[in-house]
């Protein structure tokens, strides 16, 4: 390059008669304005980039904090809790410890005649509405005589109970000011994506209105309830925090803050919030009832895997297995066990939590269609919802047994159900089918946790009262080419599908 910094065309010298053809520069400044132009759009690229970045990763949450704190409460709770009435520990006189003992006596007041005592506990909730209705945990106000909401702003009210859901844990509270209250809106927790910016608040240990940040860990999270649909953050959450809202940067409510994982009691970045989406479908039903009213379809349910789906010929492992049909909605309208359900509402059901959650989301008295796969085929059944709330604990009843047949098959061994093996197994209520007397330790049936005492009443998803039953099943099953045959098991009246294999 010359000294003067210009950027020379140079053509490479190509021997005569080599066949390549050169092209030729009409205009030798062509490449400097390529050049510029190249540099350029690198110059807007970044700009963007970084504009991109900023906007990704705020320099300050405090205006977010300024824009939601005022709609965000603490909450004390007081119970009355039942003293111990037994005799307080018997110090000998001199002891070292008996300044420790006299102390703890005289601060359980009264506890050596069993009087009560007033008992507080702390949490967090937000406010939804202008006219006072106020969201939290369930656990945060459960069995409490009073509950005090403390405003951001300093004053205090005393709150009263619209309504609670124990599946959900979520709780809904009421408060009567003077004047409008500050409150925030709900946000659609569908739209967060894992790596989101998101913002807790609430009062962790006790320590007054505190917020923390951090991003959504994970999404769709199910810890232990039906309905469970929690968003995993790793921004900071207590003891304390429970019932407080998690916002996006919008400052809209996109979860509950509800539970924690810890080994220690303190956060280790691993905090759970119960989404929006299903919140705002409980607030508004203990709004408009003072509890909750979830649709009910009537089934006992199972997962369909790879090896069920294989046995009854069903394309892909996809939809929810119908165990069991107890007297309800869907037996009214002709669903059997064995159907599988693959879709609900014009809705694809994808598994059992899905569907679970969908049902208890429809409206209860509303007629949805319902097909199902069976035989080999789908069906559509038109059923119309009853309550689960007033359905929860039915039974389905079982037929009486059989005369005593013993047979060995597929690392089982079953027999028809007599009064001796029931008695012996500690069978309860009447039993219809096979019972499992013995299990091969080394066969698929106990990998699959199939043990003595259960009972087969279903193979091929057609009854069996006794071994021939059985026998002519397995053998339906292997003239129809199939590699696994489909038995329903019971285990204390529950009933799941499992799927072994034939060779």
């Amino acid at each position: 390059m010359p000294a003067g910094g210009a950027i020379v065309n140079q053509r490479p010298q190509i021997p005569k008669g080599s066949g390549v053809a050169v092209a030729r520069s009409v205009d030798a400044h062509h490449p400097l304005r390529a050049l510029w132009v190249l540099v350029l759009g690198l110059v807007l690229l970044l700009a963007q980039a970084m504009s991109a970045s900023a906007q990704a990763t705020p320099k300050s949450f405090a205006d977010l904090a300024d824009k939601i704190s005022p709609a965000v409460v603490n909450i004390t709770t007081t119970t009355t809790v039942e003293s111990r009435s037994g005799p307080s520990p018997i110090v000998p006189e001199g002891s070292p410890f008996e300044d420790f003992f006299r102390e703890f006596n005289d601060r359980n007041n009264g506890n050596r005649n069993g009087s009560p005592r007033r008992s507080q506990a702390l949490g967090s909730g937000f406010v939804i509405s202008e006219d006072g209705y106020i969201v939290t945990n369930n656990h945060v106000i459960d069995g409490a005589d009073e509950i005090m909401i403390e405003f951001f702003s300093g004053g205090e009210l005393p709150a009263t109970v619209i309504g609670t859901d124990p599946n959900t844990d979520i709780a809904l509270l009421k408060v009567k000011g003077d004047a409008a209250l500050p409150f925030v809106p709900f946000g659609d927790s569908d739209t967060m994506r894992v790596g989101d910016w998101v913002v807790a608040m609430g009062n962790p240990l006790g320590q007054g209105f505190s917020v923390s940040a951090g991003i959504v860990s994970a999404r769709n999270r199910a810890l232990s309830g039906t309905y469970d649909d929690y968003i995993q953050t790793d921004a900071a959450i207590n003891r304390g925090n429970s019932g407080g809202p998690l916002f996006n940067l919008d400052g809209e409510v996109i979860g509950v803050n509800t539970a924690i994982l810890s080994p220690n009691g303190g956060s280790i970045g691993i905090g759970f919030a119960m989404s929006s989406k299903v919140v705002t479908k409980v607030v508004e039903q203990l709004k408009e009832f003072g509890e909750t009213r979830r649709g009910w379809l009537g089934v006992r349910i199972q997962d369909v895997t790879s090896d069920i789906a294989e046995s009854i010929g069903l394309e892909k492992a996809a939809g929810a297995l119908v165990t069991d049909v107890p007297e309800g909605p869907a037996m009214v309208a002709g669903m059997k066990a064995g159907d599988v359900i693959t879709s609900f509402d014009g809705v694809e059901v994808v598994d059992t939590r899905g569907l679970v959650r969908t049902v208890g989301n429809t409206k209860v008295g509303k007629s949805v269609r319902v097909v199902v796969y069976r035989d080999g085929k789908t069906e559509t059944l038109k059923i119309t919802l009853g309550r689960r709330e007033n359905a929860e604990g039915a039974v389905p009843a079982s037929a009486p047994a059989d005369a005593p047949v013993e047979s060995d098959v597929l690392g089982l061994t079953v027999s028809t159900i007599t009064p001796e093996l029931s008695e012996q197994l500690n069978l309860s209520g009447p039993n219809d089918g096979l019972v499992v007397t013995d299990v091969a330790e080394d066969s698929e049936a106990f990998e699959k946790n199939i043990r003595t005492g259960d009972i087969i009443t279903e193979a091929g998803q057609q009854k069996v009262k006794d071994v021939g039953d059985l026998d002519d099943r397995i053998a339906d099953a292997r003239e129809a080419g199939r590699k696994s045959i489909l038995l329903l098991v019971r285990r204390a009246g529950e009933p799941r599908f499992v799927a072994l294999t034939l060779q």
